[in-house]
């Protein structure tokens, strides 16, 4: 993809790949890969960006934001697309920062935004439970006031990094005599607290990222309740919005194209370069064709947001066509890597056992990105309602 920068546009695109030449690198990057110090890493990772100030594009400038227009948010995604630079973990940034810095109090904003921005304080997501997934109003988690605190009884699961948690933001019903909407309120909640368990779930593709956390007569101040009692729903509505916004996984679906495109370009397949073949040039091309226009329906959404606005029926569509698109590049990933997948690590490949095994984890664990942040078939039941009015 192509683009026509101002002098000031092309001046920030060096000075975001020379950060990156400095602050990323492929040591750093095995490190995030690998379970046993991927926490620590990524933290050190985040609070790279932090230092610079490049940590939340997509926040208002006096709670911490970047004040980026949305060229330079365009460009600086793409920089860590060409650096194949991961993005930091989404639950604290992209989920539950927002719901605090627009609907949580003052001392709420000093007491947990800092952390979230320096990556001091890690977050998951306690939203889904074992009868409600993609039905979330349908969920059973207690809250039961006692004085100053609820007590909290019930079990959240997919729970992404709860392993590494410090705090859980969770939906749990206040009410179970209002309609199911009504009922909710909106919680953060310290895993250290007693009552709180996790236990994990290895999933398809051999990784623990995911967990069950089961709360037990958990005690929970009223203090850390977002905005007003059983209108959880409301602020939940808004985090979901964001969190299909960061699920289109635009950045990541340029990092495994170029990857793709840099190892096919040296790997011999009978005589020349597998890039050559006319079949991958054809699968690339259409990819690459719809991640574009993809990604002008993100930066118009980012735009409506930068003028005030939020993400409504456009994050469904994003999320919706961007989860197809992972899975997309993931099948060219793992196709590529069909050849060489049990391949034992040698100098004679450029792909070797290590890509092959990276791609079918990847394809294994993309077959539920089409499922979590609410279905797929949920998102088109949101775009007829909403985007066409049926």
């Amino acid at each position: 993809m192509h683009a026509t920068y101002s002098p000031e546009e092309r001046l920030f695109q060096d000075q975001v790949r020379s950060f990156l030449r400095n602050n990323f690198n492929a040591e750093l990057a095995a490190r995030i890969r690998e379970p046993e110090t991927f926490k620590s890493a990524t933290i050190e990772w985040q609070k790279k960006r932090f230092a610079k100030g490049w940590v939340a594009p997509g926040w208002p400038v006096e709670y911490g934001g970047c004040a980026w227009t949305d060229t330079q948010k365009y460009i600086f995604d793409g920089a860590l697309a060409e650096a194949e630079a991961p993005d930091v973990p989404p639950f604290g940034l992209k989920m539950v920062g927002p719901v605090i810095y627009t609907f949580g109090n003052e001392e709420q904003k000093a007491r947990f935004l800092p952390g979230i921005l320096n990556g001091d304080t890690w977050w998951c997501q306690g939203y889904s439970e074992p009868g409600a997934g993609s039905d979330l109003v349908a969920l059973q988690t207690r809250a039961e006031r006692d004085g100053d605190d609820y007590i909290i009884n019930g079990t959240k699961i997919w729970t992404t990094y709860a392993q590494h948690a410090d705090w859980i933001f969770a939906l749990v019903r206040t009410d179970t005599t209002a309609k199911p909407q009504q009922g909710i309120s909106f919680l953060l909640i310290d895993m250290r607290s007693s009552g709180v368990s996790v236990a994990p779930i290895t999933s398809i593709d051999g990784e623990h990222h995911l967990n069950e956390v089961r709360f037990d007569n958990v005690r929970v101040p009223v203090a850390n309740r977002i905005g007003e009692e059983n209108k959880g729903w409301t602020y939940a509505k808004a985090l979901l919005t964001h969190e299909r916004t960061a699920l289109s996984g635009i950045a990541y679906c340029k990092q495994v194209l170029n990857t793709v495109r840099r190892l096919a370009a040296d790997e011999n397949d009978d005589g020349q370069a597998l890039l050559a073949s006319p079949t991958l040039q054809a699968r690339m091309a259409d990819i690459e064709m719809e991640l574009m226009a993809l990604e002008y329906t993100e930066l118009r959404v980012l735009a409506a947001v930068a003028k005030g606005g939020a993400p409504g029926m456009e994050s469904s569509l994003l999320k919706l066509k961007g989860t197809e698109l992972q899975q997309a590049v993931q099948s060219l990933q793992f196709d590529v890597a069909g050849l060489y997948g049990s391949v034992l690590p040698s100098t004679g490949l450029a792909m070797g056992h290590d890509y092959g095994d990276r791609a079918r984890r990847e394809y294994m664990f993309g077959r539920a990105c089409t499922i979590y942040g609410g279905s797929n078939e949920v998102q088109k039941n949101i775009i007829a309602k909403f985007g066409l009015g049926l």
